[in-house]
């Protein structure tokens, strides 16, 4: 691991190449204190975000998917983005941590009050003199029956009571810096657009003589996946094809918690939640050009990395299943851009997880991150040769629907070993959406990626 001055000076020279130290200087003439040189970081965390909606036509985030299209800006994409665990709680543990969920003890979402708190990227940067602040949903279960309360390592906080809200859009409570306060059901009070307002609000306030770190989770698209009110009906008559694996006929090569399910009953009304799920993200999109203008008009977009992402998939009735927890993309794979200045702009092909978001943040602000299951990402937003990477580990306790599974996703192959004992093997090169079973038909590619998931599971 590089020496913490190490990484300070690359991400000193990071900034130096695209301008930002002399930018930063000349904003700091004249007034006092002077600017810390290290960048500031923004985490924009979306809730059950299929990763097919980033690029997409008809764009459920318009305004992001055009500076993704921008040649002069500088957001970069990872079409092969996973998360370790596709579920909620245990991916935003290991965003937070870099680790593992088998390493953070954070398995399902009934876990959260598991994580050691004390030991986060944010505590990191805090204790190295960053600004922090946390805006949007939390863990599962927060508070975790504790009553209100700030975990360590956040300056600012806004975090939505978990269980508070009808309808998880409205009438919900947030924790605000330690307060309860209660939101009701009007217009003004859902919950995407009340939460992106205290992130403008932190930007804007968030002291100028130091970095500062924010986290934005917005809830949507989360079930009931629900549009602001002025974007409902947006996408109605808008094309959202049904993939290749929506609804199959025939699993019969699938393992048998698949074969177990029934054909969809309302394929028709899982082809309108799709609808309303892209719809929900259209304020989700707001909300980040919104802390954008905010960068901007202080100065500091240009000495900002930000990222988006996600902390799972959904299958909405693709291999008969509608939610979370399965290995296959539709649960596992995640949208996941950045925006680094001076950054060489467009998709790369590089594997990436959620579990290399806090080592990446971690180079750019020059803190030491031990213990990390992840890696950082900066060679690849760079341009530099990264080490080798050829799986990236994925893994599901198990619930009463899907058994225990580890996984290891290739660029061109999945791999799933179920505690059941039963196996799967797609070439996703030639079947992108996982519809033939080949486990047991070529051992010895069987036996090669068995290998190198024992080699990822240490």
């Amino acid at each position: 691991m590089a020496r913490p001055v190490s990484r300070a000076r690359r991400a000193a020279a990071l900034l130096a190449a695209s301008g930002l130290l002399a930018a930063a200087g000349r904003a700091a003439e004249g007034s006092s204190p002077a600017r810390d040189p290290r960048p500031n970081v923004v985490i924009v965390l979306t809730d059950d975000q299929p990763w097919w909606t980033i690029p997409h036509d008809p764009p459920p985030m318009p305004w992001l998917q055009a500076r993704l299209e921008d040649p002069a800006d500088h957001w970069v994409r990872f079409p092969l983005a996973f998360v370790n665990v596709p579920l909620c709680c245990p991916s935003r543990a290991s965003l937070l941590t870099g680790r593992y969920a088998h390493r953070t003890g954070v398995l399902t979402n009934r876990d959260g009050a598991r994580l050691d708190e004390r030991d986060t990227i944010a505590v990191r940067l805090r204790d190295a003199g960053y600004h922090t602040g946390y805006v949007g949903k939390y863990l599962n279960g927060y508070p975790f029956g504790r009553g209100p309360y700030v975990p360590p390592g956040w300056d600012r906080w806004t975090a939505k009571w978990q269980g508070s809200g009808a309808t998880v859009y409205l009438d919900h409570v947030l924790i605000e810096d330690g307060l309860a306060v209660r939101h009701g059901s009007s217009p003004g009070d859902y919950l995407t657009d009340v939460l992106a307002s205290r992130a403008v609000r932190f930007v804007r306030e968030a002291p100028r003589d130091r970095p500062f770190l924010l986290v934005f989770a917005p809830t949507a698209p989360h079930a009931p996946w629900m549009p602001a009110p002025r974007h409902e009906g947006t996408f109605l008559a808008a094309d959202f094809p049904d993939p290749p694996s929506f609804d199959l006929a025939d699993v019969g090569d699938g393992p048998g918690w698949v074969r177990a399910l029934p054909r969809l009953p309302d394929p028709g009304g899982l082809r309108a939640v799709r609808r309303d799920a892209a719809e929900a993200l259209l304020a989700v999109d707001e909300a980040v050009r919104a802390i954008v203008e905010a960068l901007r008009a202080r100065g500091d977009l240009e000495r900002t990395a930000i990222f988006v992402l996600t902390d799972n998939g959904a299958a909405f009735g693709e291999h008969r299943w509608v939610g979370k927890g399965c290995p296959y993309d539709e649960c596992a794979r995640i949208p996941f851009l950045v925006r680094l200045p001076g950054a060489r702009p467009g998709a790369r092909p590089d594997l990436a997880s959620v579990v290399d978001v806090a080592p990446t943040v971690a180079e750019l602000a020059g803190v030491p991150l031990p213990g990390a299951d992840g890696r950082s990402l900066l060679p690849a937003l760079e341009g530099r040769p990264a080490p080798p990477r050829p799986g990236v580990l994925l893994e599901w306790a198990g619930d009463p629907t899907i058994p225990a599974w580890w996984a290891v996703r290739t660029p061109s192959s999945l791999y799933v070993e179920y505690a059941t004992g039963e196996r799967e093997r797609y070439d996703l090169r030639r079947d992108p959406w996982a519809l033939r079973n080949l486990a047991g038909r070529d051992p010895a590619a069987d036996r090669s990626l068995a290998a190198l998931l024992r080699s990822l599971r240490g």
